[in-house]
Order: structure tokens, then C-alpha cells, then sequence
């Protein structure tokens, strides 16, 4: 499996005894967790990795190589003949590389930035994301990235980071927010849809996601940071000073 991750090459990079700082965040759809991290990951200049923009990268690549999204075993084997690259300094580009035979004229990456986002493909996303082994598998790329970003730290946010992903990372931070809240920042995302339908959608979500994770209860180590009463500024802060508290703690540590 081909995957890796672009940074601008001025960012700075860790000693060799120093890997890059990991902060996971997760959170339910809605909390804010997307646009907070990134925010959050810039303003600290850390790189940030988007574990959402791979599982769509993958929907993308499974249909274009006509692949079943429902056999586990076909995507693992798309999994062995893919490249995936995401940038995680400044503006976000993502590329995805088939084999010719399978799709992509002479195996050329593809710029899926746009692509990936287009409803047709979020709709499919969870039938990659139920496999076990391919979530296994992608978790173990994610470490990969993370680690030879060369960046002082990285921000990953998505599904299972805090507990799956990266249960050891030294920030890790469950980012929450009502029901009644989420719906309206959704609602001001989608504007075909009105409040009450983004809430009975938001209330479904969670109920599938109860049956595999809890959203709402920070597991031993993680911090919770509800944002139902903090707008974005508040909410990036929040963040960035549990971060700094970390590196603070670290530094002395070393005293």
C-alpha cells in the first residue's frame, strides 16, 4: 500500500529523539471537531491529518475500480495497489493513484480534493468503513503518516482516534456538543435541509454510533471539551491551551 503525506518543505522538522506530538481528537458530527482541529493544528503549526478525507479517498477509488464497497476482502486487495497523499500544512489536496489496469490512465495521481466531498461519494463511506480489517489496515497507515511528517506535531481528528488510533498520544481531547446544537451548526452547512430534518438526522447518527462508540463519555486519559456554549474562536482556544499545558508539562518534566 502506497500511502504518504505532503508538508511544505521550510516546515520544521523533529530530532530523530523527538517525534512529532500528537494530539487525537475526536467527536461526533457536528461538535466542531473538523474545523476546530485544523484551526487549532494551524495556529499551533502543527500539521493536521483529516483520518475522514482517507475513508473518502478510498469510497472514491473503490468506485472508480469498480470495486465492491461491501466485500471486505476486494477493498483490503484495493488497499495493496493504492497510493494515497494528503498535504497537512496549508490548504488541504488529496490524491489517489490506481493501478492503469484498474482505472487511472498509466497509474497518474488523481487530485480527488473536490471529488471526495461530492455527496454521491459520502454516501458511500460507510460501507468501506465497516470492515474491521480495513479500518485496521488505514489506522496503521495514519501511524505511518504521522510519523514521518517531519512536523513538531500533528492534529488528527476523525472516528476512534482517542481510543483506536492513538491511544497513546499525549493530548487526547473528545470534542462534544448537544444534539440541539450540532443540528444548527449543520443546519447552516446544508441549506436544503431545515433544522428539524438536520436534528432527526443527527439523532439517527448517534444512535448507530452508539452501538460502536460513545461520543459523550471521555474514556480514562482523555479530556472533554464541550463546545455547546463556546463559539469557534473559544472552541480553537480550548484546545490550543491543552495542548500548552502539555508542552509546558513536558519542559518541565525535563528539569
Amino acid at each position: 500500500m502506497n500511502a504518504s503525506a505532503v508538508a511544505p518543505a521550510s516546515a520544521a522538522g523533529p530530532t530523530a529523539s523527538a517525534p512529532p506530538l500528537l494530539v487525537a481528537i475526536d467527536g461526533p458530527a457536528g461538535s466542531g471537531k473538523s474545523s476546530v482541529s485544523h484551526a487549532a493544528a494551524d495556529r499551533l503549526a502543527f500539521g493536521i491529518l483529516d483520518t475522514g478525507a482517507a475513508y473518502r479517498s478510498l469510497a472514491w477509488a473503490a468506485l472508480r475500480a469498480g470495486v465492491d464497497l461491501d466485500d471486505e476482502r476486494a477493498v483490503l486487495e484495493l488497499l495493496e495497489t493504492w497510493g494515497f497523499t494528503i498535504t497537512m500544512r496549508g490548504e488541504q489536496w488529496v490524491t489517489v493513484t490506481l493501478p492503469a489496469e484498474e482505472g487511472a490512465a498509466s497509474g497518474d495521481p488523481v487530485d480527488v480534493t473536490a471529488e471526495i466531498r461530492d455527496p454521491a461519494v459520502s454516501a458511500q463511506v460507510s460501507r468501506v468503513s465497516k470492515h474491521p480489517a480495513v479500518r485496521e489496515r488505514l489506522n496503521e497507515m495514519f501511524r505511518r503518516i504521522v510519523a514521518a511528517s517531519g512536523l513538531p506535531g500533528v492534529v488528527i481528528e476523525g472516528r476512534d482516534i482517542t481510543t483506536v488510533v492513538a491511544p497513546e498520544a499525549p493530548v487526547r481531547i473528545l470534542m462534544t456538543a448537544s444534539p440541539e446544537v450540532r443540528a444548527q451548526r449543520r443546519a447552516g452547512e446544508l441549506a436544503d435541509m431545515s433544522h428539524e430534518q438536520v436534528l432527526a438526522d443527527i439523532a439517527a447518527r448517534d444512535a448507530k454510533d452508539a452501538l460502536v462508540v460513545d461520543f459523550f463519555t471521555p474514556a480514562p486519559g482523555v479530556t472533554l471539551v464541550d463546545t455547546s456554549d463556546l463559539n469557534f474562536e473559544q472552541s480553537i482556544q480550548a484546545v490550543v491551551d491543552i495542548v500548552r499545558a502539555v508542552q509546558r508539562a513536558a519542559e518541565e518534566s525535563k528539569r
